[in-house]
């Protein structure tokens, strides 16, 4: 498995403020493109710093999928008022989630 992590910086985020409003529609776009297998997305409210990591079956689907991650990455950074500062490429040696 690999992963792709993008980094966004933008104003904090209030106690308040919703993490969640978009995220189906992000989820939709991504969702059908091959070898994908999840995404998070992390956020630091109190310096509005935040990560998203997709998770890719393999290598190559992380490849190819490059133009449409761009696409997105910069889209949801306009809408939220963030701006990109880095993309960084990783082989996952382990993953483990509790059900």
């Amino acid at each position: 498995m690999f992963a792709r992590l993008s980094t966004y910086q933008g104003s904090p985020v209030p106690a308040e403020g919703d993490l969640v409003a978009h995220s189906e529609e992000i989820v939709r776009q991504v969702q059908d493109a091959p070898g994908f297998r999840g995404v998070y997305y992390l956020v630091d409210r109190a310096t509005g710093e935040a990560k998203s990591l997709t998770l890719w079956e393999d290598e190559r689907s992380m490849q190819d999928s490059e133009e449409l991650a761009h696409r997105i990455r910069e889209e949801t950074a306009r809408r939220e008022g963030q701006h990109v500062v880095g993309v960084r490429h990783f082989e996952v040696g382990f993953s483990h989630l509790e059900p």
